[in-house]
């Protein structure tokens, strides 16, 4: 699966526009649906909370118009690829237990880790990516 969708640049520490959230969501449903027309609907909760941080932090850290979903099966794992095209990589951030926000990656983190996976960016940070262990009815 391959889907982009456009954005609006996002500045300043406001939530993403409406718009671009409501984006982000029919993205997370297309990827679900694709899991179930692959039988793989054992990953869609895990799949679907990775998707919508993915994407949410491209859309407000990275400043671009564009972004990127890939889901793709291969050599008994599941990888899921966000592309924003633009250099500066995610990062996990040490919050306080009272924060708001900033805990996505660690959320992202432990859901690859129960799934035998692992996560990281490219080299200079415009493709951040999941990969998590096909369940065994799957494989």
């Amino acid at each position: 699966m391959n889907e982009r969708i456009a954005v609006q640049p996002h500045r300043g520490n406001e939530p993403p526009r409406r718009e671009d959230a409501c984006r982000v969501g029919i993205l997370r449903r297309i990827a679900a649906a694709r899991l179930r027309h692959c039988g793989l609907e054992a990953l869609t909760d895990e799949v679907s909370m990775i998707v919508s941080e993915l994407l949410t932090n491209a859309v407000l850290h990275s400043g671009t118009t564009e972004i990127a979903l890939s889901l793709r099966v291969r050599d008994g794992f599941l990888h899921v690829i966000v592309t924003d095209g633009m250099p500066g990589g995610a990062k996990l951030k040490c919050v306080s237990d009272d924060s708001e926000s900033g805990r996505g990656l660690a959320l992202i983190e432990a859901l690859v880790t129960e799934h035998g996976g692992r996560w990281g960016t490219n080299n200079d940070g415009a493709e951040t990516w999941c990969s998590l262990e096909l369940p065994e009815e799957s494989a």
